[in-house]
């Protein structure tokens, strides 16, 4: 599962891809490592009031109560099975977002395959070439109120995560379960933000072969402190 990607773009590229008429995301650095339930990442998200805008939500959708251990829900970040109950409430137009990237990481399955100049495990980098330009994940979105860190106590969040679907064949040596849903054309992200679910559902596919290359770690993964490490792998997509 996608637990980090890159955004190395500006706010203006993703507004003219997206038609976005609203902006409320504030400064967008430029080039940013997102992570689950840290810092904010920039969604285009129809808006409850029905505006499209671009705003900074918080990666991990709610896990279904059941699957919660202890006091916080760090979230669902990828969503593999949009059928299950639990996801069913967030596939309307409403709930639907995109997710600007780069680029993004898979973990090395070799065990103990330590990058030298982190100290953490290491990653493999996907783009869709080596210039790295702007795709995006095909996501959901939503207001949830409930801890995501213990030591903030409960809140209010807007919440994202984005689906995923089986590996295409670069990937598949990697991750071998999955891989996000990647959306390459204005045209793609213009049906996952305003296409019936009949329609919309499409586009959870498995990405061509020639989609992606692996490319080099963005700079800013150079000095990524060893401790900061990714949340749990329980909180990934089990659903």
């Amino acid at each position: 599962m996608c637990n980090l990607y890159n955004i190395t773009t500006s706010q203006e590229a993703i507004r003219q891809w997206t038609r976005a008429l609203r902006d409320i995301l504030g400064n967008l650095e430029p080039s940013i490592d997102i992570y689950p339930n840290r810092l904010p990442g920039p969604v285009v998200r129809n808006a409850l009031d029905g505006e499209r805008e671009i705003a900074s939500l918080l990666w991990g959708m709610p896990t279904e109560p059941s699957q919660v251990t202890g006091k916080a829900d760090y979230g669902r970040t990828n969503i593999r099975h949009p059928s299950y109950d639990h996801w069913q409430q967030y596939l309307d137009i409403e709930h639907r977002c995109v997710v600007p990237v780069t680029s993004f990481a898979e973990p090395s399955p070799a065990k103990n395959d330590k990058d030298p100049e982190t100290g953490i495990q290491r990653n493999y980098w996907f783009a869709l070439n080596e210039d790295r330009p702007l795709f995006f994940f095909a996501g959901l979105w939503t207001p949830w109120q409930g801890v995501r860190k213990v030591k903030d106590g409960p809140g209010d969040h807007e919440v994202y995560g984005f689906l995923t679907t089986a590996p295409n064949a670069l990937i598949k040596p990697i991750h071998e379960k999955a891989m996000p849903v990647i959306l390459r054309t204005q045209e793609e992200t213009e049906t996952w933000l305003t296409a019936p679910w009949s329609e919309a559902k499409r586009l959870q596919r498995t990405a061509p072969d020639d989609a992606l290359v692996i490319v080099k770690k963005p700079a800013t993964q150079i000095k990524f402190p060893q401790q900061a490490q990714a949340p749990p792998p329980t909180q990934g997509s089990l659903f």
